[in-house]
């Protein structure tokens, strides 16, 4: 079986390590240059694009920015997974709201601006609190702007004078007073089978995801079902097949839809070690037409993101229950260099584990670990 990636980086290599043990043979493409490369050792494979799609089986995405024209090429060959509607909903904001809208789905209270005109009593409509949000292109805390009382849309306004909301609108949302943050990976295969992982939960630090703990501790019977349902409705209106991330804002006994992605999630990075099938092998079982692997979580897990550094003490993977995943990336501010998975059979025993990972870690890269382990030794 051989499937095409659409994207060339960390995800893409995580699914060509995956998909090695099932006989799959994973290509990505690289969307800036539309080489064909090999997602580990990133060697030029020298194959034409077209080439790659006549013999590919199956052809999917790492991320949802891939351009428009190489999206429609690839739908019309009849073999993406997920559709391109589903790829287009997670890499605009306005087709997702769209998609909520339809689905009756809740979500937080937003307008979409298309003119710098309506930011003219926005505060009155949406309280003080509001982030906006670019429609396009924006993730890990990129395009974005945040106020916090009316004063603050004078320099809003003077930002998105400079915008062209026409072509690309922004989304002022209200701030919602969430509790905690939460996520929802699953996998649905060409039959409408779905398998859900446990929800994780999230923290974030200047909008980047640092920590996710799965599964999500306190979660009652009534917030699972609420997110199966959501997941559910979601995947089916799409007619989605492969592996759906599904991020939410946990509201007293309320879940709300903060951001869909259509593909493998990094906060479901946890399952490579927590899980019988990671969302990786799950992705690939999913449109290549294999029957989907157990999502259950074998222990208490925890995936810890490694953000813009890569000095420190590799002797952490002596820590039991510890693995490190390396991207082989050049260091860069804000960029995901790799991670670190850890497992436990307690909540207690993941927060000692934290503290045991801080004393090889240079913690100004690590602010959430430390506060995640204090919270995780009160459950």
């Amino acid at each position: 079986m051989n499937v095409l990636v659409y994207g060339s980086g960390q995800l893409a290599r995580m699914m060509y390590l995956a998909g090695s043990p099932l006989n799959i043979n994973i290509q990505a493409v690289d969307v800036a240059t539309d080489q064909i490369i090999n997602p580990v050792t990133k060697r030029d494979l020298k194959i034409s694009l077209a080439s790659a799609i006549e013999s590919a089986d199956v052809l999917t995405v790492e991320f949802e920015h891939v351009p428009e024209h190489l999206l429609e090429q690839a739908e019309q060959s009849g073999k993406l997974a997920p559709n391109m509607r589903s790829i287009l909903v997670g890499a605009d904001r306005v087709r997702e709201k769209q998609l909520l809208a339809e689905t009756n789905i809740l979500n937080c209270e937003h307008e979409i601006i298309t003119d710098v005109a309506q930011l003219e009593g926005i505060t009155d409509r949406l309280g003080e609190q509001i982030i906006f949000k670019s429609s396009r292109d924006g993730y890990d805390g990129y395009g974005q702007w945040r106020i916090v009382n009316a004063a603050g849309l004078t320099d809003i306004h003077a930002v998105f004078q400079n915008l062209d909301l026409q072509k690309i609108p922004v989304i002022a949302e209200k701030m919602c007073p969430f509790d905690r943050e939460l996520s929802l990976v699953g996998s649905v295969d060409k039959e409408g089978n779905i398998a859900l992982y446990p929800l994780a939960q999230n923290t974030h630090f200047e909008g980047q995801l640092h920590v996710s703990v799965a599964p999500a501790p306190e979660i009652n019977a009534e917030l699972q079902t609420q997110a199966t349902a959501i997941f559910s409705t979601l995947a089916k209106h799409m007619n989605y097949v492969g592996t759906l991330a599904v991020e939410l804002f946990q509201i007293g006994d309320k879940l709300l839809v903060n951001e869909l992605a259509p593909r493998v999630h990094n906060s479901g990075h946890w399952s490579m070690q927590g899980a019988d099938t990671c969302q990786f092998e799950n992705h690939l079982r999913a449109i290549c037409g294999l029957p989907l692997g157990d999502t259950n979580a074998q222990k208490i897990s925890a995936m810890v993101n490694i953000i813009g550094v890569s000095s420190f003490a590799k002797d952490l993977i002596g820590i039991p229950g510890v693995h490190l995943h390396w991207y082989g990336k050049e260091v860069r501010e804000k960029r995901k260099m790799g991670h670190i998975n850890v497992t436990a059979d307690s909540y207690a025993q993941l927060a000692e584990k934290f503290e045991q990972l801080a004393e090889f870690l240079p913690m100004q890269f690590f602010p959430r670990l430390l506060t995640q382990a204090n919270k995780l030794k009160k459950i």
